[in-house]
């Protein structure tokens, strides 16, 4: 009898994973279309990918796991590759565009990287 309950909990959680990922990768995806600038669609890209992707994979584990009894490193590696390289990637391609000088929305309200890239321009500037 609590076989039956202990599968049924873990289906739910499958199931819930799964649905998780999908919402995150569809808000995102409708982020990407609705943002005004490439920093805040690059957000959406990043943020929902990230929690999108490793929550179809989490359930995707669990599924392995139950289903099959096989616990897949390659599923806990991917998710662990998803979840430390999609910030990073964003971050980077973002950082890319600003100093490419791609501006921000015209109702931004603070800009504080024009503050640290001054201080790193100044820092590398040549002394005379």
């Amino acid at each position: 009898m609590s076989g039956t309950w202990i599968n049924l909990i873990f289906d739910i959680t499958i199931c819930l994973s799964l649905l998780i990922g999908a919402f995150f990768l569809i808000s995102g995806s409708i982020g990407i279309l609705r943002f005004p600038d490439v920093y805040t669609r690059l957000h959406a890209a990043t943020k929902s990918s990230t929690l999108g992707v490793a929550g179809i994979m989490i359930g995707a584990f669990l599924f392995h796991y139950v289903e099959h009894d096989i616990v897949s490193g390659k599923l806990l590696l991917g998710i662990l590759f998803v979840l430390l390289t999609a910030p990073v990637s964003g971050h980077m391609i973002s950082r890319a565009a600003y100093r490419a000088g791609v501006p921000l929305w015209e109702k931004s309200i603070k800009d504080e990287y024009a503050e640290v890239l001054k201080k790193e321009q100044k820092r590398q500037a040549p002394h005379s």
